[in-house]
This record gives structure tokens, sequence and C-alpha cells, in this order.
């Protein structure tokens, strides 16, 4: 298991900053990833505090893509499509918060942490037809300032957080958080793949 992790951290390692907006770009479409945005620019910034702000703006422009990716099945699904993949609950709350302050719901779901309904936050607001232009912008906007928070506090907590994630808890931690990851990314597609069809 942690060496599976450790191969998995190494591979978007090695490729840096571009490694970084790939998996910044697959973590903000449909798939589930056990290594987030957030945990490599930790890595990244804590190894070079000289990239923040290039870390930063790196994952900012992979989350962007990402949201333009989900972005283009949601808005051609409309409402009624969304209602095959948001609970019902969720939905109308997201509606009505959109109604009211779209701009405002995605700044908070861009700074969010897990569980805030990220995904859910963006499929509302493109299927809705919140205009793609502001969309992307707000998300960039508002990612990038969640990068570099997250990186500014690689700074400060570096060693400690360097410490955490070569321990041996953490790898195994990882390792159960991978398997159920990938399950859900596979489901994910599945989902997806229905939903266009029926659509």
């Amino acid at each position: 298991m942690s060496l599976t992790i450790r191969h998995l951290l190494a591979f978007f390692l090695q490729y840096g900053v571009f490694g970084l907006v790939l998996l910044a770009v697959a973590d903000d479409s449909f798939l589930f990833l056990p290594i987030g945005s957030d945990l490599l620019t930790v890595v990244l910034v804590a190894r070079n505090h000289a990239g923040l702000a290039l870390y930063a703006l790196a994952a900012a422009a992979g989350s962007t893509i990402g949201v333009f990716f989900l972005d283009l099945v949601c808005r051609n699904l409309g409402e009624a499509g969304l209602k095959r993949i948001v609970k019902p609950k969720l939905l109308d709350s997201l509606k009505r918060q959109m109604q009211r302050r779209a701009a405002a719901v995605l700044v908070v779901s861009c700074l969010a942490p897990p569980p805030f309904p990220f995904g859910a936050a963006i499929a509302a607001a493109s299927a809705l037809q919140y205009p793609r232009p502001r969309l992307l912008i707000v998300i960039f906007l508002a990612r990038l300032a969640r990068f570099a928070l997250v990186g500014w506090s690689a700074i400060y907590f570096g060693r400690r957080i360097l410490r955490i994630a070569n321990s041996t808890e953490f790898l195994w931690f990882m390792g159960i958080f991978i398997t159920f990851c990938l399950i859900g990314s596979i489901l994910s597609i599945i989902h997806w793949v229905r939903v266009e069809r029926s659509a």
C-alpha cells in the first residue's frame, strides 16, 4: 500500500508544475483521486518555498480546466438532467442559493474543504446556465486564493507536514483511501455515461 502511494505521489512530483496541473484537472472534473491538488501543492511548496506563486497559479489553472470539462457536460444536461445526478434536497437548496447569489456560492464551494459539495455546486451553476466566462473567472480567482493559502500553510508548517506525509500510519491511511477513490472514480464514470446516454 505504502509503495503504491509513494509511486503515485512520485509520478506527479516528477513533473512538478505540469504534474500539479494534470492532477488538478482530474481532481476537479469527474474523478476521485487519493492525492488531491491540496496535498501535492503542500509537498511542492514545502520543498521549494520560492515556487509558491507558480504552484498556486498552476493548481488554479488546472482546477479551472477541470471545471470547464464538468461544465461542458452539465450545461448540456440542463436542470432536468441535473435531477438525475444530484439529490433533490441538495438540488433545491443549491438552486435557491444560485438564484440569489451564484458567485458567492461558487466562491464558498471553491474555498470550503470536503465534504462541501464542490462538484454539485458547479453542476448546478452550469445546468442553470450561469454564464460560462463568469463561472470560469470566479473559479480561477477563488481557487487561486485557496491554493495560495494552502501554499502559505506549507511554508509555515512545512517540516511538520513532510514528517506526517512520510509516516507509516499516513501511508496506510492513504492506501485505504486510494481503494475507495478508485471505486468512486469507476462508479462516477459509469454514472455520467449513463446520464449522458439517457439525456
